[in-house]
């Protein structure tokens, strides 16, 4: 069993979840945040990377909490990198139907292969990113993430589309289109 460490990027400001219509898209944001991160913490340790003002409620979860003094998600991601020894795994942090078993599953396939991936259910982009050594991995998150993390060498995953790993939401159709997530985003749902 690979002992791997979770980084988790969450902007943690009120710009969090800008394509989700208000009212409470910061609320919303760091409720999908805080569920992602609950059900990682299952799986393995987390670090989060976010602001001084979201850090409380992810160290009440138990992560450890990096205060992201970068500019953007990738040089956020390298931040929270740079303190792992060991396998780590970059999660988003917008997974809220994210199931415990998913990652784990995930992240037993990817011990296999020195760098992988998992793409969103829509196959452009990227909701897990992995390395077994840290410092191979070169996070290109943004638009078609996913082929750009294909092009860098990372193997991607099998993971069914339906699976809550890939259901990252960045609208709030996406959101409502969920069966099933996390507590507290169900209760702002």
């Amino acid at each position: 069993m690979t002992d791997w460490t979770i980084v988790v990027p969450f902007k943690g400001t009120a710009a969090a979840k800008s394509r989700v219509s208000e009212p409470g898209r910061a609320e919303l944001a760091i409720a999908m945040a805080l569920d992602t991160v609950e059900a990682a913490l299952v799986v393995a340790p987390v670090v989060v990377v976010t602001s001084e003002a979201a850090a409380p409620g992810f160290e009440q979860l138990g992560a450890t909490v990096v205060i992201d003094s970068a500019h953007g998600l990738n040089a956020a991601i390298s931040l929270g990198i740079a303190g792992v020894h060991g396998p780590v795994a970059v999660l988003l942090g917008d997974v809220p139907a994210l199931g415990s078993a998913e990652l784990a599953a995930a992240l037993a396939g990817a011990a296999g292969h020195p760098l992988a991936m998992v793409a969103d259910a829509d196959g452009v982009g990227t909701v897990l990113l992995t390395a077994l050594d840290p410092a191979a991995i070169s996070p290109a998150f943004g638009p078609g993430s996913r082929s750009a993390h294909v092009a860098l060498g990372h193997v991607e995953l099998e993971v069914p589309a339906g699976s809550g790993l890939r259901r990252d939401v960045d609208t709030r159709e996406q959101l409502l289109a969920l069966p099933v997530v996390g507590r507290r985003t169900a209760e702002l749902r």
